[in-house]
């Protein structure tokens, strides 16, 4: 292990995150605030990631390896939140570490569980420093690492196949910098249009930037207490719908669509099957809603039907009603829709719609064996045969997203917390969701979290972010031997 060659990375990194903070210092002398948390946290970040890089000059840029570019990956995250949480610790805003540390992790892992109450009447800064954290991390900082920076070279690949979310990291371009490049333009582009959209439709510029972050990352934190819920408004409602949409949908896909292939999109088979479970779960819920009667009218089932239902698929969170206060069967919906999440190569987090939809067609197919085995199964993903390698990993992977969930579940019962809490918690963490039920509900928050409980969950958050391997790896004896 080059630990010279990982340090320099890191260093990078941390210096990257120390800078990111300059916006947020620009909206704090804008709204008149004290900018003394960010100057001094943007000092510590410069300082750490200096010493880094001091101590890696001497690496080769050639050297960062596999084993090199994972422990890049896992650490920078790790490291990223660590710096990330310092306005909210030296403002007092979260004066507990370990809180801190969560929201800042829930925010670059866009996954929006938060500690925070009435969050009207925080600093702008910090505000828009938590919503930031979330567009960094929806498309990957260290994809934006790799994007920006020449001096990554070969090693650039590593990075960003050990964060690109799905099971494969299919590349645009030949070179992955320009990959990363193009990734990001898209990313940028479409983030933009929500802005100049919402900006027109009644927010203020800071809010409408705060929520497209919140969108395209599908992140979830909201400069409001009630989400999206406080602006009541039908039309806003939708347009995010549109974005979530946009923004859990594989960004490849729109790069084919401006090469000219107009029908890239629609035609693709992970992206019909999210939208076909999207359509059914919608019609599911809407009904649930109006046979027990929660709204008068079939036009506002419809409308929370399709917007919660959209915000949880897509792993966003964001909230439009309370719908830990819905029939049983519509909040049971809403958990299955959890552990399904985007498609690969999206914001979305969770297991992503590829993997679930191998895991149900090699069940499929396992049960055809059985009573006709003197045939030849092929697994296919529209129309391409998905290889037995390929297929043993993503089971092993949903193997291992299902047992982590399972074992802090169990965790977080033993922590005091009820059924419901306990189960949501965890999945709405490892999935990167935000909101669950009861205890972490539409309305509440997770300042009720024991710390120890906050920490786990805050490494639950890192785990489903950089699909499980990156970090459990490092737990691996031989991962740090030559």
């Amino acid at each position: 292990m080059n630990l010279r060659v990982v340090c320099r990375f890191i260093g990078i990194i941390v210096l990257l995150v120390g800078a990111s903070m300059v916006f947020s210092l620009v909206w704090a002398l804008y709204f008149g605030e004290t900018v003394g948390a960010f100057l001094y946290s943007m000092a510590i970040a410069f300082a750490a990631g200096a010493a880094l890089l001091w101590f890696g000059r001497k690496s080769e840029q050639g050297d960062l390896l596999r084993k090199e570019g994972m422990l890049v990956v896992g650490l920078g995250w790790l490291l990223s939140a660590l710096f990330g949480c310092l306005p909210f610790i030296l403002s007092g805003i979260i004066a507990n570490p370990i809180s801190a540390y969560f929201e800042t992790m829930s925010g670059f892992t866009t996954t929006g569980a938060t500690v925070l109450s009435d969050i009207e009447i925080l600093p702008k800064g910090i505000l828009f420093w938590r919503s930031f954290t979330h567009w960094l991390g929806g498309m990957g900082i260290i994809v934006l690492f790799v994007a920006i920076l020449p001096q990554v070279g070969a090693g650039g690949k590593v990075l960003f196949k050990s964060e690109a979310p799905g099971p494969s990291a299919e590349g645009l371009k030949p070179r992955v910098r320009q990959t990363a490049t193009r990734l990001w333009i898209i990313y940028v582009a479409i983030s933009m249009l929500e802005t100049v959209v919402l900006r027109i439709e009644g927010m203020t510029l800071f809010d409408s930037l705060c929520h497209t972050f919140g969108t395209m990352a599908t992140g979830g934190f909201s400069t409001k207490s009630l989400s999206i819920g406080h602006y009541d408004s039908t039309l806003i409602e939708f347009t995010i719908i549109a974005f979530m949409i946009l923004a859990a949908t594989n960004f490849n896909l729109y790069y084919r669509v401006l090469r000219g292939k107009r029908w890239a999109v629609p035609l693709d088979a992970e992206w019909r099957i999210f939208m076909g479970i999207m359509v059914a779960a919608i019609l599911l819920v809407t009904l649930n809603l109006r046979s027990h009667a929660i709204y008068s009218d079939l036009a506002s089932a419809v409308r929370y039907a399709s917007f919660q239902v959209v915000s949880i698929l897509t792993t966003t969170g964001y909230v439009s009603a309370d719908f830990d206060q819905w029939p049983s069967f519509s909040k049971l919906l809403l958990v299955l829709l959890m552990f399904v999440g985007g498609c690969a190569g999206s914001t979305g987090g969770s297991m992503k719609v590829i993997r679930v939809a191998v895991v149900f067609k090699r069940g499929f197919m396992e049960i055809r064996r059985i009573f006709r085995p003197q045939l030849t199964w092929t697994l296919k993903m529209g129309g391409k045969p998905v290889s037995d390698q390929r297929t043993a990993v993503i089971l092993s992977f949903v193997l291992i997203f299902v047992g982590i969930f399972a074992i802090v579940s169990c965790a977080m019962a033993l922590m005091g917390l009820d059924l419901a809490t306990a189960v949501t918690c965890s999945i709405a963490s490892l999935g990167n969701i935000g909101p669950g039920l009861a205890g972490v509900g539409a309305m509440v928050n997770y300042a009720d979290i024991p710390l120890p409980g906050q920490f786990i969950l805050a490494m639950c958050m890192v785990l489903g972010r950089l699909e499980l391997f990156a970090i459990l790896v490092m737990f691996v004896p031989s991962f740090w031997k030559e």
